[in-house]
Formats: structure tokens, C-alpha cells, sequence
């Protein structure tokens, strides 16, 4: 699966965002006028990791431009403008210093408290000052803030929003509000939330963020499942055995114990970000690309899903995990856990669905992984060496590939396991990839809400887990003991076994490098 790769502009960013939302698809407008990105918890890690170096690469690319944007910084901490820019600045990469310096010169700091309006109505000066010293005649006011918060500030924060910073109702414009998850803790939690939120803001103007949607492979998925006549009559129970949806790390909470500790593996990555991916293996396909319709079907097959049973859930815990001196003694929080979903419908019935994620395991990767059934009359005996596999490999080294029976190079009549292999480092060289917080910021400004979780989305992936987690908290379903580094705990691998799942022996996937070519 080898090509030449195309080439793109180092600034203009149209190829190398060439799979970002399209206005023409989505039916979307390209906006004019003031924009200003509010970052809330601007002075917290994950304002300085991942959004301002979001919003900086966007920046480069020429997705933001300085005549039309202003960044506003809000937080508790005193810090003066100058005092934001010094602390983001390391995590700026890739632009020379004046590039860098111009993306800087957007930002402003405003301190203020989170449940007070003295420090909105300074932040909504510094908005509508900026608004106003452009003396746009035509064109809309813009406003976005993003929500790099605990969600138990979200209600008060956005009752401030609503009171104070609304877009003028003088100019044409809008108001949109980014949070991050998790969304609850449960079913009853999440729905409050919601409610709280649903009262200050309409749907259309809330933009629940998974950063895995986000990811290039993962936004591929819809084109690879109905674009290609290759997969339509394969995607299904006929030729289907299983399939995977791993999420694995190589470290485990590393000083974070106390906080990890108060959602436990499944609330943190498989409740959310798995979830997401599975919606997107199984769903039907959508009447078009419109966010309502992709999303529509999104809430079909999690309401399909059948309630788990115990017999098809492993939790485990890492030894090791309670030497944290924040997480109790007594803690059955999983650090691990294998899942099955299965789907009732005509697609679906009988196929299980096992959703991995686990800490302190052998490797850092996730990926999908979907196992098809053996090849009727096996006339090679080759059965023992493994099942074709279609692999999609979604954090590091992207790729997708496909696991095959070949025969093996030479005189005899011998047959191995080998690959079709898409490695995006090979065959996308000139291309950047990008962040799933670029992607999913940009959405938001152009407001294409595909890419982000509906309020019924999320009540129905709350109901699929909530009496599971109940369970566990209740001490229904214990954790099992594994040693870090290892590959989770044997029960976990015995469960996939019983699931139906055929693992490959002596065939291991290595990643092409360029060196090689």
C-alpha cells in the first residue's frame, strides 16, 4: 500500500488539515468579524499542554488570524499578561521567535474568582474593549470559551458566562462554551449536569469534548467503513469473530493516585473515549455527513447495546498502586479492565465487542482491532497460524493493516503470516498530522458539532456502564491483582479466549521506519 506522498504548504494548512470539516458538506458558512477564545483555568496543565499549543499550531497554519482574533486567559492565579506568556511559552514548539512572539501578542490575562461576577464583568471589559477597537461595521462577535476546569466548577462558572459574557446581542455573532469530561460520575450525576447546563445554554451552543474523536485514525474510521466496497458486506456477523478496542500505557498514576482513584480505568478511558470509537465500528450508516445525522446513529447502537454481565467483565489493580499514600488502603478502584459490549441488533447479534484499557501494562498503544472468522476448508492447514486481522493502530506510530496468510518466499508450499500495511509516518511524510484538540477547537469556531457528544449520546453511555460501576463500588465485583509491566491480569486474556478471540503466535507487527526504505 506504498505511494508517493503529496506535498503541502508549509503555512496554508489545507492539506495538511485536509481531513478537517468541509463548509461545503456540512453546509457551513465561513465567518468574518471578531473572534475571542476565552481559555478558562488558562494558569492550569491542561490549558498549557494541550489548548494554547492547540491554539498556537492553528495559528501557524492561518486557521486564526491575528487581524480577527484576540486569546483571553482567566484563572485565579496573579498573573500579570506577560506573567501567562512566560508560562505557556515552553510548550510552544515549531515557529521561529517572531512567529512565536506574534501568537503571543494575542494573549491577555484576567484574574478572577470562578463563582463571582467582579471578575467576569473585568473579563467581559477586556472582551468588548477588544470587540470595539476593531470597528467592525459588518461582521459577527464572536465568543468561545473553553473550559479547562474540574466539572464541579462548570455550573457556577457558566451561570457567570450567562450573566456576564454573553456575545452582545447588538451584533450578530454567538456564544459557545467547550467541557472537557468527564461528564459525571454516573447516569444521575451526568444527567444533573446536564440540566444545569441545558438551563443556561442551548444544545447547539455546548460542545462536550472527547479528544479522541479528534484523533486522525479515528475520524478515518467513517470513510474507510462506507467509502470502500471492499468492507460493506464484510463489516458484520457473517464473517466478523470479534473484536477489540485497546487502550494500554506503560506507567501507572505516577503521583495522581488520589484523584484516579475517585473514577477507577472505566470512567476515565472506557466509558468516553472507547465508547466513542466502538460507536463508531458499529453504527449503521448515516443519512449524510451532517452532525445530527452521524450522531443520530451514534445513539442507535448505544441503545442497542445489551445490559454487561458480570461473567463478561475483568477488573484489576496493579501491585503497586496502593503504595500511594492518596489512595486508600481498602481501594477496589480498577486500574485495569476488559469489557464486552454486545450489540442486539442484525448486524451485530452474537459478536462481542471487548473493550481493554489498563495502566502499568508491557506497552503504550491503542488500537482497534477487528478479528474476522477462518477461511471455510482450510486446504493449507494453515488455521494454527492465526485469523486475518484488520488492525487500526490510532496512538503511536498511526497505521492501519491488514493481517494475511501468504504464502511464505521459496521452493516449498508454505505458508505464513504477513501484512498490508498504511503507516502514515511512510506514506504521508510531507503531511502533518494533526492534534485532536487543533481539530476539534477549529470545529468548534466553525461550529460543526459532528465530532462532539449530544446530551441523549451521553445519557445512553451512562446508562450502558452505571450499574456495572455501582457494582464495582459496591464491592460486587472485585479487583484482581497484576504485575506491572505484564500484559494485565490472565483472567483478562482467558475471558477474550472464551469470547472467541485467536491470538497470533510467532507474528508480530513491527512499524516501517524510513531507514528501512
Amino acid at each position: 500500500m506504498s505511494a508517493r506522498s503529496y506535498q503541502s504548504s508549509p503555512l496554508s494548512g489545507q492539506n495538511s488539515f485536509s481531513s478537517l470539516s468541509s463548509f461545503k458538506d456540512l453546509e457551513l458558512s465561513p465567518e468574518s468579524g471578531c473572534l475571542s477564545i476565552v481559555v478558562l483555568g488558562a494558569s492550569g496543565d491542561l490549558a498549557k499542554k494541550k489548548t494554547f499549543p492547540a491554539l498556537f499550531h492553528l495559528f501557524q497554519q492561518g486557521f486564526l488570524q491575528s487581524g480577527e482574533v484576540h486569546i483571553f486567559g482567566y484563572a485565579r492565579s496573579n498573573l500579570s499578561d506577560d506573567g501567562l506568556r512566560q508560562r505557556i511559552r515552553g510548550y510552544l514548539k515549531g515557529a521561529s521567535d517572531e512567529h512565536l512572539s506574534q501568537f503571543l501578542q494575542l494573549i491577555k490575562y484576567v484574574s478572577g474568582s470562578y463563582d463571582s461576577g467582579e471578575g467576569f464583568e473585568l473579563l467581559n471589559k477586556a472582551i468588548s474593549e477588544y470587540e470595539t477597537s476593531k470597528n467592525y461595521d459588518s461582521g459577527s462577535y464572536r465568543r468561545l470559551f473553553y473550559l479547562a476546569l474540574p466539572p464541579s466548577v462548570y455550573p457556577s462558572v457558566c451561570k457567570m458566562i450567562r450573566s456576564y459574557c454573553m456575545n452582545p446581542s447588538s451584533h450578530a455573532g454567538w456564544t459557545r462554551v467547550i467541557v472537557e469530561k468527564p461528564f459525571g460520575k454516573d447516569l444521575d450525576s451526568a444527567e444533573e449536569l446536564s440540566a444545569e447546563l441545558g438551563k443556561l445554554f442551548d444544545e447547539e451552543q455546548l460542545y462536550r469534548i472527547d479528544h479522541y474523536l479528534g484523533k486522525e485514525l479515528v475520524q478515518n474510521l467513517l470513510v474507510l467503513r462506507f467509502a470502500n466496497r471492499l468492507f460493506l458486506p464484510l463489516w458484520n456477523r457473517d464473517n466478523i469473530a470479534n473484536v477489540q478496542i485497546v487502550f494500554k500505557e506503560d506507567f501507572g498514576t505516577e503521583g495522581r493516585g488520589g484523584y484516579f482513584d475517585q473514577y477507577g480505568i472505566i470512567r476515565d478511558i472506557i466509558q468516553n473515549h472507547l465508547l466513542q470509537v466502538f460507536c463508531l465500528v458499529a453504527m449503521e450508516k448515516p443519512v449524510s455527513l451532517k452532525p445530527e445525522h452521524i450522531r443520530d446513529e451514534k445513539v442507535k447502537v448505544l441503545q442497542s447495546v445489551k445490559p454487561i454481565k458480570h461473567e463478561e467483565v475483568v477488573i484489576g489493580q496493579y501491585d503497586g498502586y496502593k503504595d500511594d499514600p492518596t489512595v486508600p488502603d481498602d481501594s477496589n478502584t480498577p486500574t485495569y479492565a476488559s469489557v464486552v459490549l454486545r450489540v442486539h441488533n442484525e448486524r451485530w447479534e452474537g459478536v462481542p465487542f471487548i473493550l481493554k484499557a489498563g495502566k502499568a501494562l508491557n506497552s503504550r498503544k491503542a488500537e482497534i482491532r477487528v478479528q474476522f472468522k477462518d477461511a471455510p476448508g482450510d486446504i493449507f492447514r494453515c488455521k494454527k497460524q492465526g485469523r486475518n486481522e484488520f488492525v487500526i493502530r490510532l496512538q503511536p506510530s498511526e497505521a492501519m493493516y491488514m493481517k494475511l496468510t501468504v504464502k511464505k518466499p521459496g521452493l516449498e508450499m508454505a505458508t505464513e503470516q504477513s501484512e498490508l500495511d498504511l503507516s502514515y509516518g511512510m506514506r504521508y511524510q510531507d503531511v502533518k498530522i494533526p492534534e485532536a484538540y487543533e481539530r476539534l477547537i477549529l470545529d468548534t469556531i466553525r461550529g460543526d458539532q459532528q465530532h462532539f457528544v449530544r446530551r441523549d449520546e451521553l445519557r445512553a453511555a451512562w446508562e450502558i456502564f452505571t450499574p456495572l460501576l455501582h457494582d464495582i463500588d459496591a464491592g460486587k465485583l472485585k479487583s484482581v491483582s497484576y504485575e506491572p509491566g505484564s500484559r494485565g491480569p490472565q483472567e483478562a486474556d482467558e475471558m477474550s479466549k472464551r469470547m472467541g478471540y485467536v491470538q497470533t503466535h510467532g507474528y508480530i507487527w513491527v512499524p516501517p521506519t524510513l531507514s528501512k526504505v
